[in-house]
Protein backbone atom coordinates (compact mmCIF):
# COMPACT_ATOMS: atom_id res chain seq x y z
CA UNK A 1 0.00 0.00 0.00
CA UNK A 2 2.71 2.52 0.86
CA UNK A 3 3.98 2.02 -3.07
CA UNK A 4 0.94 2.61 -4.23
CA UNK A 5 0.24 6.02 -1.70
CA UNK A 6 3.99 6.92 -3.22
CA UNK A 7 3.36 6.75 -6.43
CA UNK A 8 0.06 8.59 -6.52
CA UNK A 9 2.36 11.56 -4.69
CA UNK A 10 4.98 11.59 -7.24
CA UNK A 11 1.98 12.04 -9.68
CA UNK A 12 0.66 14.74 -8.43
CA UNK A 13 3.06 16.41 -6.30
CA UNK A 14 2.95 19.59 -8.41
CA UNK A 15 -0.98 20.09 -8.40
CA UNK A 16 -2.14 23.04 -6.96
CA UNK A 17 -5.37 23.02 -4.59
CA UNK A 18 -8.50 23.52 -6.61
CA UNK A 19 -11.89 23.49 -5.06
CA UNK A 20 -13.98 21.26 -6.95
CA UNK A 21 -11.21 20.33 -8.98
CA UNK A 22 -10.26 16.55 -10.06
CA UNK A 23 -7.24 17.02 -12.12
CA UNK A 24 -3.74 17.74 -12.03
CA UNK A 25 -4.59 20.95 -12.85
CA UNK A 26 -6.11 21.15 -10.03
CA UNK A 27 -7.98 19.33 -7.22
CA UNK A 28 -9.41 19.26 -3.72
CA UNK A 29 -8.74 16.59 -1.20
CA UNK A 30 -11.45 14.61 -1.90
CA UNK A 31 -11.29 14.60 -5.88
CA UNK A 32 -7.74 13.22 -4.89
CA UNK A 33 -8.84 10.96 -2.53
CA UNK A 34 -11.10 9.50 -4.98
CA UNK A 35 -8.40 9.55 -7.95
CA UNK A 36 -6.36 7.22 -5.30
CA UNK A 37 -8.84 5.07 -4.94
CA UNK A 38 -9.61 4.70 -8.39
CA UNK A 39 -6.55 4.75 -10.39
CA UNK A 40 -4.49 3.09 -7.61
CA UNK A 41 -7.39 0.65 -5.96
CA UNK A 42 -9.17 0.35 -8.54
CA UNK A 43 -12.54 1.50 -5.87
CA UNK A 44 -15.18 4.19 -6.56
CA UNK A 45 -15.88 6.85 -3.86
CA UNK A 46 -18.15 9.15 -3.13
CA UNK A 47 -16.86 12.44 -4.95
CA UNK A 48 -17.56 14.82 -1.52
CA UNK A 49 -15.57 14.51 1.20
CA UNK A 50 -18.55 14.56 3.61
CA UNK A 51 -20.17 11.25 1.33
CA UNK A 52 -16.48 9.80 2.04
CA UNK A 53 -17.11 10.19 5.61
CA UNK A 54 -19.84 7.68 5.77
CA UNK A 55 -17.84 4.83 3.89
CA UNK A 56 -16.28 1.50 5.88
CA UNK A 57 -15.73 2.08 9.84
CA UNK A 58 -14.23 4.39 12.24
CA UNK A 59 -10.50 2.86 13.62
CA UNK A 60 -8.35 3.98 16.58
CA UNK A 61 -5.18 2.90 15.26
CA UNK A 62 -4.87 4.11 11.15
CA UNK A 63 -3.04 1.79 8.69
CA UNK A 64 -1.89 2.82 5.08
CA UNK A 65 -4.70 3.72 2.94
CA UNK A 66 -7.16 4.35 5.57
CA UNK A 67 -9.42 7.74 5.46
CA UNK A 68 -7.99 10.69 8.09
CA UNK A 69 -10.54 13.32 8.29
CA UNK A 70 -10.26 16.44 10.11
CA UNK A 71 -13.04 19.34 10.94
CA UNK A 72 -11.36 22.40 9.45
CA UNK A 73 -14.36 24.92 8.66
CA UNK A 74 -12.14 25.79 5.42
CA UNK A 75 -14.38 24.37 2.72
CA UNK A 76 -18.03 24.81 2.26
CA UNK A 77 -18.50 21.27 4.14
CA UNK A 78 -15.86 22.28 6.87
CA UNK A 79 -14.52 18.94 6.28
CA UNK A 80 -11.18 17.84 4.96
CA UNK A 81 -9.49 14.42 4.48
CA UNK A 82 -6.12 12.79 3.85
CA UNK A 83 -4.73 9.39 3.15
CA UNK A 84 -3.02 7.72 5.85
CA UNK A 85 0.47 6.80 4.53
CA UNK A 86 2.93 5.68 7.52
CA UNK A 87 4.23 7.18 10.87
CA UNK A 88 1.59 9.53 11.37
CA UNK A 89 1.89 10.78 7.74
CA UNK A 90 -0.85 11.82 5.69
CA UNK A 91 -0.91 12.73 1.84
CA UNK A 92 -3.78 15.67 0.87
CA UNK A 93 -4.04 18.49 -1.14
CA UNK A 94 -3.22 21.33 0.87
CA UNK A 95 -5.49 24.71 0.31
CA UNK A 96 -2.38 26.43 0.69
CA UNK A 97 0.69 23.83 -1.04
CA UNK A 98 -1.26 21.76 -3.10
CA UNK A 99 -0.99 17.86 -2.48
CA UNK A 100 1.46 17.16 0.00
CA UNK A 101 2.40 14.78 2.69
CA UNK A 102 1.72 16.10 6.13
CA UNK A 103 1.61 15.19 9.70
CA UNK A 104 -0.84 14.06 12.20
CA UNK A 105 1.66 15.26 15.01
CA UNK A 106 1.38 18.89 13.78
CA UNK A 107 -0.80 21.51 15.89
CA UNK A 108 -2.97 22.31 13.76
CA UNK A 109 -4.19 18.96 12.70
CA UNK A 110 -4.05 17.33 15.76
CA UNK A 111 -6.36 20.44 16.60
CA UNK A 112 -8.82 19.74 13.83
CA UNK A 113 -8.88 15.85 13.64
CA UNK A 114 -12.20 14.27 13.83
CA UNK A 115 -11.55 10.54 12.76
CA UNK A 116 -9.70 7.91 10.66
CA UNK A 117 -12.43 5.46 8.55
CA UNK A 118 -11.05 1.77 7.12
CA UNK A 119 -13.01 1.69 3.56
CA UNK A 120 -10.95 -1.47 2.42
CA UNK A 121 -8.86 -4.24 2.77
CA UNK A 122 -5.70 -3.41 4.36
CA UNK A 123 -3.83 -6.64 3.02
CA UNK A 124 -3.73 -5.00 -0.08
CA UNK A 125 0.10 -4.43 -1.85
Amino acid sequence: MLAKIDQHYKKWKKTPYRFGGTTLAGSDCSGLVMNFFKNRLAKTLPRSTAEQAKLGYKVTTPKAGDLVFFKTGRSRSGLHVGIYYADGKFLHASTSKGVIYSSLKEDYWKKHYWMTRRVIDTKVK
